[in-house]
């Protein structure tokens, strides 16, 4: 309401000005008339010369009352009520010089009190009808007081001083319906603001990727998700084929035959990402705006497994405490047998068998018994540059690693992060990295940067790429290319990193081999 207050306030002093604006061209049309265009009639006046010497003055108060609309100064309310007190001094006394209510002059009120109504509030308007019918009242009387007696109408007078009560009021009348309209008016304004910055938070907020586009195919808005299922920013207003090619098919398709159906698969430039893009009409047909929705379908199938896994987490965890026991008395049984059997090859080797299943079912196990505890997250600061430092030679101590590993980490990175979980995580992505490097000098390298504001920590190798068809699986649950995994690393590594606000992503590199990211402060790629 301050604001609207404000603006109304603003109006009225414009509207002031425009009032002045007005006066100054009164006086120029009446001297223009009485140069030009009266004839001798007013040139053989007595006058005359007073006449000018009125609207010079006149134009002299108008010029100062610019000075103080610009100012401010006195207040809206006494400076339209001294406005219109010289403007009714002026026409009353150019009537009585130019002969009373016949010259017409009087006539001139009405026009004033027309502008003053329509910028007035209150009562102001009465107030100023008033002081017009006092002034050719008193203009009338003294007329009769002198013998002038021609020059008076009584009636002439009264109407006028009628007219102006009627302007005055509709003009006042109108100016209030005016202002009612636009404070209306401003009303919708701002609403229409919030609610468009409402559905921009909206269509930001969303899960899926947004596209709005028009009639012709041209793109008037989008989200983030868009732009990160996608790997494209598109240009605000220009045309979709441009941009997504692979949109531009599916939604010509749909809006000739929509009775086929609303949804279609489409692959993203590169063929990394398999989206649902899904179109609904912003009107009645679908030849106008149109909303398109992209689903990523790999992260609907995380959200599927997501579930199905929530779901088995309760049995496996119960059933990997009780498979723990049995497997023991394998494991040992298999012990005994090797012991006694020592003469017999066959036996030798079946017993080697129970032997490395039993110890690939005994690593399993662990691996469900540790992604049942990723809940317990203890987040803490941590100075990544000394942290990375001490990792890296604990790790290269550990597996027996002659070369050097390369470390690139600014000295001011700090993450949150649980600092047991970030161990098992990074153990588990160097491990994977190092089995296949060339294992030279830097065949290993771990680098931290900047990535959208947040830290970013890369894990790169110099040895083959992942394969494109596997790397749309790498973090499944039991997906492994190794006859002795579990399939179960990468998939606890993400979901430990979920658990601490981060997410786990692989990225080939441009220059060749394999690298994993670590995005500190995202989930699922939106930054927390």
């Amino acid at each position: 309401m301050p604001d609207f207050n404000r603006s109304s306030s603003e109006h009225l002093w414009q509207s002031l000005s425009l009032f002045n604006i007005f006066r100054l061209l009164i006086v120029i049309g009446l001297m223009v008339g009485a140069f030009l265009l009266t004839g001798e009639s007013l040139l053989e006046r007595d006058h005359f010369w007073v006449v000018i010497w009125i609207l010079g003055f006149y134009t002299l108060c108008g010029i100062v009352f610019a000075f103080g609309i610009a100012k401010k100064w006195p207040r809206f309310d006494v400076q339209l009520s001294i406005h219109v007190l010289i403007d009714v001094i002026f026409i009353v006394t150019l009537m009585h010089l130019g002969g009373g209510i016949k010259s017409g002059f009087g006539i001139l009120l009405l026009p004033y009190l027309a502008g003053a109504g329509l910028i007035a509030r209150g009562r102001m308007t009465i107030f100023h009808a008033a002081i017009a019918s006092i002034a050719l009242l008193c203009e009338m009387l003294w007329s009769a007081i002198h013998g002038d007696l021609v020059s008076t109408i009584p009636m002439s007078t009264v109407f006028l001083c009628i007219a102006s009560f009627a302007v005055a009021w509709l003009a006042y009348r109108l100016s209030r319906y005016a202002e009612e309209n636009r404070e209306l008016a401003e009303r919708r304004s701002v609403d229409i603001a919030n609610l468009g910055q409402l559905n921009t938070r909206i269509l930001q907020d969303v899960s899926d990727g947004v596209l709005v586009v028009d009639h012709q195919n041209l793109i008037q808005q989008f989200n983030e998700q868009a732009v990160r299922v996608t790997g494209v920013r598109a240009d605000l207003g220009g045309p979709l084929a441009a941009d997504f090619p692979e949109l531009a098919g599916p939604l010509q398709r749909w809006r000739e035959f929509p009775e086929l159906g609303n949804s279609e698969l489409v692959q993203t430039a590169g063929g990394r990402n398999t989206l649902r893009a899904r179109f609904v009409s912003l009107t009645q047909d679908s030849s106008g705006n149109v909303l398109i929705y992209l689903e990523d379908m790999a992260r609907l199938r995380r959200e599927s497994q997501q579930l199905k896994l929530a779901a088995l987490g309760r049995l496996t965890a119960n059933l990997a405490h009780e498979i723990r026991n049995p497997l023991g008395a394998i494991s040992h049984a298999a012990e005994l047998m090797r012991e006694e059997a020592s003469d017999d090859p066959l036996l030798q080797k079946l017993t080697r068998i129970i032997n490395d299943n039993s110890l690939r079912l005994e690593r399993m196990v662990k691996d469900v018994l540790e992604l049942n505890r990723r809940d317990r997250v203890e987040r803490i600061d941590i100075h990544l540059a000394d942290w990375l430092a001490n990792f890296v030679d604990e790790f290269r101590q550990q597996e027996k690693i002659p070369v050097q590993l390369a470390i690139i980490c600014p000295p001011e990175a700090m993450v949150r992060f649980d600092v047991g979980h970030l161990h098992q995580v990074l153990w588990n992505l160097s491990r994977n990295g190092w089995r296949y490097c060339l294992k030279q000098d830097q065949s290993l390298r771990f680098s931290v940067s900047v990535f959208r504001s947040a830290w970013m920590l890369s894990v790169t190798n110099d040895g083959p790429p992942v394969p494109s068809d596997a790397q749309s699986q790498l973090f499944e649950p039991f997906f492994t290319t190794e006859s002795k995994g579990t399939g179960l690393g990468l998939y606890i590594a993400r979901e430990i990193c979920a658990a601490n606000a981060a997410l786990l992503e692989y990225q080939s590199p441009p220059e060749g081999g394999a690298c994993f990211r670590i995005l500190f402060g995202y989930t699922d790629g939106e930054k927390i």
